[in-house]
C-alpha cells in the first residue's frame, strides 16, 4: 500500500490566505491532530503487518512440527489424544472459553 502523504507532508503544507481566509491557528491545530492520527495509523499498520507475517511464518512451521500420519498400531484413543493436544497447542485457552 503506497501512501500519498507522510506526516511531514501534512506538517509542512502551506495554504494561501485570501481576503477572508481561515483562522491560521485553527487550521494549524486541526492539522496537528490529523498528523498525530495519521502517524498512529501508520504505526498500527506496520505493527499489524509484522504480526501478520509472524502468524504466516508460524503456519508454515506447524506442518513441520506436527506429524500427521498416525504411527502403526495407534488406536483411535491415541489419535484423538494427539488431535486434542494439537487443538490445545493451536487454539490455547480460547478453545475452552
Amino acid at each position: 500500500m503506497e501512501l500519498k502523504l507522510k506526516g511531514s507532508d501534512i506538517l509542512e503544507k502551506e495554504f494561501k490566505t485570501g481576503l477572508r481566509g481561515y483562522n491560521q491557528e485553527e487550521v494549524d491545530t486541526f492539522l496537528d491532530d490529523i498528523i498525530q492520527d495519521y502517524e498512529a495509523f501508520v504505526k498500527k499498520i506496520a505493527q499489524l503487518e509484522h504480526e501478520n507475517k509472524q502468524l504466516k511464518d508460524e503456519l508454515t512451521e506447524v506442518p513441520k512440527r506436527v506429524q500427521t500420519v498416525p504411527q502403526p498400531g495407534a488406536t483411535n484413543f491415541d489419535i484423538l489424544k494427539r488431535i486434542s493436544n494439537l487443538e490445545k497447542h493451536v487454539f490455547g485457552s480460547k478453545l475452552y472459553e
